[in-house]
């Protein structure tokens, strides 16, 4: 892990698990939530930047990276609310600006419907939003949805293989195979390899019935009502895994003003294949409020 001063390592108790957090920086909060099989250190090249203006705000989810693993509650309703404990409950933010990428955008929009007054604008990174009209799993081309939700089996088939399952999805879903390089893959590793991890991990793709049914109810009843910019990579099969412009249709169809781009010469993993242009838009984006 890295040793970068500027980062700063903490813990706190949410209720039913204790979450691993990074902050930096100084100004109005802004909250980055990760995605699988990844944790907050998918951010690394992003935070720099952002802590200029920012104070930036990089929690664990749920089961993942440092925080602890419960066998139970990882829809993302729930994982949500872990963030609003943290944000709000621990650290006292009555606002903040938030980010997710892959996992980490659906449990961003499970708390910007949650606490709509609470979040002032909303970057949702490569991800659709189960329940909201499009293909999640892109026809059976994201295999490893099915593969995931499957009881026991991926568990079983992963157990002392986790450096060869998750490098493959770090080489072939980034248009960039290496983006994400060795130090990365240690890192990731250090924490997929505790026990627990990979199940949790799996947990959050046996939630998607759940995930889809809960936000088909909160649709019903209310659109987003916070600036919305939705990232998607323009590299898709057989280079890369970026969905395009799947997550700006997605999310018009849950918030009222949203507008999309997508990143050339880049594939799901955006914080990582595309920092500088990432922090550029999140600066741009979030600085409008200002302008």
């Amino acid at each position: 892990m890295s040793a970068d001063a500027s980062l700063v390592h903490r813990f706190a108790d949410v209720g039913e698990v204790m979450l691993h957090y990074v902050t930096a920086g100084e100004g109005p909060p802004l909250v980055l939530l990760h995605g699988w099989p990844q944790t907050w250190w998918e951010w690394r090249r992003v935070i720099p930047a952002l802590a200029r203006e920012y104070t930036v705000i990089a929690p664990d989810l749920r089961g993942l990276g440092d925080s602890s693993r419960p066998a139970a509650g990882y829809d993302k309703k729930t994982v949500a609310d872990d963030i609003w404990r943290l944000v709000n409950g621990t650290l006292g933010h009555e606002s903040f600006f938030l980010v997710g990428h892959d996992w980490g955008g659906p449990t961003a929009y499970a708390l910007a419907a949650a606490h709509p007054e609470a979040v002032r604008r909303l970057v949702i990174l490569d991800v659709v939003i189960p329940g909201s009209g499009g293909d999640f799993s892109q026809g059976g081309r994201r295999w490893h949805h099915q593969f995931h939700i499957t009881p026991d089996l991926p568990e079983a088939l992963t157990e002392g293989r986790e450096d060869i399952y998750l490098a493959w999805f770090y080489r072939t879903f980034a248009y960039r195979p290496d983006a994400i390089g060795e130090d990365d893959l240690k890192e990731y590793l250090r924490t997929y390899r505790q026990p627990g991890a990979m199940r949790a991990g799996f947990a959050y793709y046996r939630a998607i019935a759940q995930d889809a049914a809960d936000n088909q109810a909160t649709i019903a009843r209310l659109k987003l009502p916070m600036p919305v910019l939705a990232i998607g990579g323009a590299a898709s099969y057989p280079h890369g895994r970026g969905r395009g412009r799947e997550p700006e249709e997605s999310m018009k169809h849950v918030a009222v003003d949203v507008r999309g781009e997508v990143v050339p010469d880049c594939g799901h993993f955006i914080p990582e294949e595309a920092p500088d242009l990432l922090a550029d838009r999140l600066l741009a984006f979030f600085g409008e409020e200002n302008g």
